[in-house]
């Protein structure tokens, strides 16, 4: 991360990091949705550290759970000095909800997500109750005279 990248406090700018953590989770939607994939919602972001300049920073994503055409996507980033005079720290964490879409910008059918190691299966039990918390959610929020307009 360069000058550029600072906010006044002279660290990276959170927006910065939530630039990356979308970019790669878009190029890990698409890869397991074999095409386009847009971004629906980014919740659980979590900044745990300050980012610096000179600060080399590693975005690590995975599929968490997949359902007719979206998908969760949790994030991991972390930072080492470039140097390496550190070992990575963990910044930040994210999960985001990504819609496969096809020419129209339509929803469009993905594959199954296939959970194999038991991390992989604990992984994809708590996406599913975050799945469900902002389905309540939206639920909940929901303005009963905009649904009637």
């Amino acid at each position: 991360m360069d000058q550029h990248h600072t906010n006044l406090m002279g660290t990276v700018h959170g927006g910065r990091i939530l630039n990356l953590i979308d970019s790669v989770a878009g190029v890990v939607a698409a890869r397991h949705s074999d095409g386009p994939a847009v971004t629906a919602a980014m919740d659980e972001t979590a900044f745990l550290q300050a980012v610096r300049v000179g600060d080399v920073v590693h975005v690590h994503a995975r599929i968490t759970w997949a359902g007719r055409s979206s998908m969760e996507v949790a994030v991991r980033v972390t930072a080492d000095r470039w140097d390496r005079a550190v070992p990575p720290t963990l910044v930040a964490t994210s999960h985001l909800v990504m819609v496969a879409i096809d020419e129209q910008g339509k929803p469009r059918p993905i594959a199954a997500l296939l959970p194999e190691t038991d991390e992989d299966h604990k992984a994809f039990r708590r996406a599913q109750i975050r799945r469900e918390h902002r389905l309540a959610l939206r639920n909940a929020l929901a303005d009963p005279d905009e649904a009637a307009a």
